[in-house]
Order: C-alpha cells, then structure tokens, then sequence
C-alpha cells in the first residue's frame, strides 16, 4: 500500500535545463526527487561540474546545444523519455517549498481529468530574504502540466508553457522559489544578455523577424501589456515602474533586499533597454530595413536570428 502511495504521489517527471549551474544543481534535483519519479538534466554543455553532479544526485543528462530557452526546452520535450502522467519544468535555481510538496502530494493524484494544467506561484529569495511585496498580485506560472497537453511558445525572451487547445487549469495556493546564489556580478552579466533578448522580442513585434512567432491568445496578450509600457516616454518609464512597485505596490516592505531588487530589475534593467534602443536607432535610424536589424543584432549581440 505505501509503494502504491509513493507511485501515486511521484507521478512526475521534472526536466531542468542547465548551463555551468554546479552551484545549483544539487540543492534543485535533491529537491525535486521528494516527489517527481524521474528528472531530467538538460545541459547546454556546461565547463564545470553541473553535469557530473547531477548524475551523482540520480537525475538523467542529456546534452543539447544551447540557442535559446525556447528552443532548448521543446527540444527536451521532444527528447525526454516521459512515462508519468505529469511533466514539471523547473529552473536549476528553483526549488520547491514544503508546503508546496505536501499540497502536490494532496492533490494531484485526485485531480480531475479535465484539468490539463496547474500554475505555481512564484516568490523571490535574494539576499537571504523572501521578497513578499512589490507586485500588483502574485506571478503563477505553468509550471506543471499533463503529459503532451502543453507545448513551449518560440520566442526571444519570457518564454512560458502553452496549454493545447481545450486544456482547463487550477492554480495551487503554494508557491515555489526562485534563489540565484551567483551574487550580483553574475546576476547584472545575466540581465544584460536578457536586454539583447528583450530588444530582439520588440523587433519580432514590429518587424517580424521570426516567421510564426507566437501567435497564441496568452502571447497577444502579453505583447498588447509591453507594448503599452513602451509606447509611454523612454526613460521615464523605467522610473515611473520602479516607483510603481516600489510605492504603490509597497516594495520598500522588503527592506534593503527589496531595494537592491527592485532598483536593479525594474529601473537598471528597464533603463539599460530603453539605453540600447536608443544606441540602435542613433546607428540605424528610427526606421530601420530588417536586413540592417538582423545584420546588427549579429554584430553587437552575437545571435543570428536566421
């Protein structure tokens, strides 16, 4: 009775994508074991030890290489052996709560047929302190899903988990962690390529560089969001969101973590894209052909977008 409870309660496959995460690895697929059957390491061949560590935790290690999120993780869909019910997608620096396990315990082995999807909320853990305020509302994303029910939408940047055509959804009530250990020159390197990817995703919306990118309602949706906060002043707009989450939305209850947080996400980072596109338009114009765009994003990005 108690193995049938275990298979019952560890109907799942989780599959994690990597790259030089060694500082990572052990702390998400220890975790991960608590209720998944099978993990799955997807590595974008890493130079230091994520891979051996990873297999020494029990996870299977696949190799694949690395253009971007998207791709890198429909890839592992395609290529994982998945044989339970449900497929989680985790990132090497997440991990699940206790709370979190128990209530996927409780429920996911009762859950009705026709939910296809559940969304977990997400909480940020930066310099020792679980940041609790700065948003408007909780981020749940679709972090778990039924076996071929979900596929990944193919773009730059912000690339989530697409439930197929019919699938309903329930969100749990607890949530999971996102704790980056690399400190902040890690985190300000990672954050710059991200704003390359940022600026690669509204070219994509005004000059379609890549032919069917995204054409679902969720995708629309978020584009129709940035492109209202694009169309307010550059510049401006970094600050005008900064102070947004941090008075309004009461980050400051987050203390000198929430501060560093929130200045460096939603200020640095908003400004140094607003920063690049206008260093883009100073070279190109304001009104580029897309053979320029994609010869620059090639140039002073290093991706190649064809």
């Amino acid at each position: 009775i108690k193995n049938k409870i275990n298979m019952l309660q560890k109907n799942i496959t989780a599959i994690v994508l990597t790259r030089n995460e060694e500082l990572h690895i052990k702390r998400c697929v220890e975790n991960l074991k608590n209720v998944c059957s099978k993990i799955y390491v997807v590595d974008s061949f890493s130079t230091d030890s994520t891979c051996d560590i990873a297999q020494s935790c029990g996870a299977i290690v696949l190799q694949n290489k690395y253009i971007n999120q998207a791709q890198q993780f429909q890839w592992a869909l395609d290529n994982c052996h998945v044989e339970t019910d449900w497929v989680m997608r985790l990132d090497a620096d997440e991990y699940l709560t206790e709370v979190l396990m128990s209530e996927l315990k409780e429920k996911l082995p009762t859950m009705s047929d026709d939910v296809s999807g559940v969304y977990l909320p997400r909480r940020v853990r930066f310099m020792d302190r679980t940041l609790r305020f700065g948003n408007s509302r909780p981020i749940c994303l679709l972090r778990l899903w039924r076996r071929g029910a979900a596929y990944m939408e193919q773009r730059w940047m912000d690339e989530q988990m697409i439930l197929n055509d019919g699938g309903s959804s329930v969100t749990f009530d607890n949530y999971f962690i996102d704790e980056n250990l690399n400190g902040l020159t890690e985190w300000t390197s990672k954050h710059n390529n991200y704003s390359n990817r940022e600026i690669l995703t509204l070219l994509d919306n005004r000059y379609n560089l890549f032919a069917g990118d995204g054409s679902d309602g969720s995708l629309k949706l978020r584009n129709a969001q940035k492109s209202l906060y694009y169309r307010t002043p550059r510049f401006f707009r970094a600050l005008a969101y900064f102070l947004l989450r941090y008075v309004c939305f009461l980050g400051f209850l987050d203390g000198i973590p929430g501060l560093i947080w929130l200045t460096l996400q939603s200020y640095w980072y908003r400004f140094l894209v607003d920063s690049k596109i206008y260093e883009m338009e100073k070279m190109l114009g304001s009104n580029p052909s897309r053979e320029s765009i994609i010869s620059y994003v090639r140039q002073y990005y290093n991706i190649s977008v064809e």
